[in-house]
């Protein structure tokens, strides 16, 4: 099993993107503890830290693509390709899928003839089920891309997801196990805790439990 150094999570502390209380993922699981990413974007030396780390991860893998599923996964694809290819001395580059009506991640604009016969890494920055990459995975061989390996910034539940989930070389910069519930058996439900509104798909999950 991979080793992690944790200095994204310190990275991710220290910009108080790591939250407690009561919230719901994309995956519709409740949890005590949230990543939020979005916090971390507001600063761009410590996103040039996180995506360094990335770029030194990934510096000897025969990379010509990088694609991320958007948002988050944007903003941390473009700098660790900047850097990987002053690293390399040949440029690396950047591609996004979106979700459609589907929940599919896709690619629009005629992003996928950069993908096409590219060997591509994909890059996500939070794992809890792999559902996301997955579906990136699927966009790129559809297009004709060859998917070389994956790297996330933290791996949330690094027992189920892993290379052999995959069947793809795996890397990750962190990890931080996340316990999280269905809905149906959530501590936090039972307790009251109100459900966090602001980050995460809490406001979504009422607004559908009230229909």
């Amino acid at each position: 099993m991979q080793k992690s150094d944790q200095k994204v999570i310190d990275v991710l502390k220290k910009v108080g993107a790591i939250l407690e209380g009561h919230f719901v993922g994309t995956s519709g699981k409740h949890m005590g503890t949230y990543i939020n990413k979005d916090d971390l974007f507001p600063h761009p030396l410590e996103v040039e830290k996180v995506c360094q780390m990335f770029a030194e991860k990934n510096k000897n893998l025969d990379i010509e693509v990088i694609a991320a599923p958007a948002l988050g996964g944007i903003v941390l694809a473009q700098c660790t390709a900047s850097f990987l290819s002053k690293t390399l001395g040949r440029e690396i580059l950047t591609v996004f899928t979106e979700k459609d009506v589907n929940n599919n991640q896709i690619f629009n604009r005629g992003k996928d003839k950069y993908v096409k016969n590219k060997k591509v890494l994909i890059l996500e920055d939070l794992t809890t089920t792999g559902g996301s990459v997955k579906k990136v995975i699927e966009s790129v061989r559809k297009a004709g891309g060859k998917v070389i390996a994956i790297s996330v910034m933290v791996n949330k539940n690094s027992k189920e997801v892993n290379s052999s989930l995959f069947n793809l070389p795996f890397n990750f910069l962190g990890e931080m196990e996340v316990q999280t519930y269905e809905e149906k058996e959530c501590p936090l439900c039972k307790n009251n805790i109100p459900i966090n509104i602001e980050v995460g798909h809490g406001r979504k999950y009422l607004e559908n439990l009230n229909k």
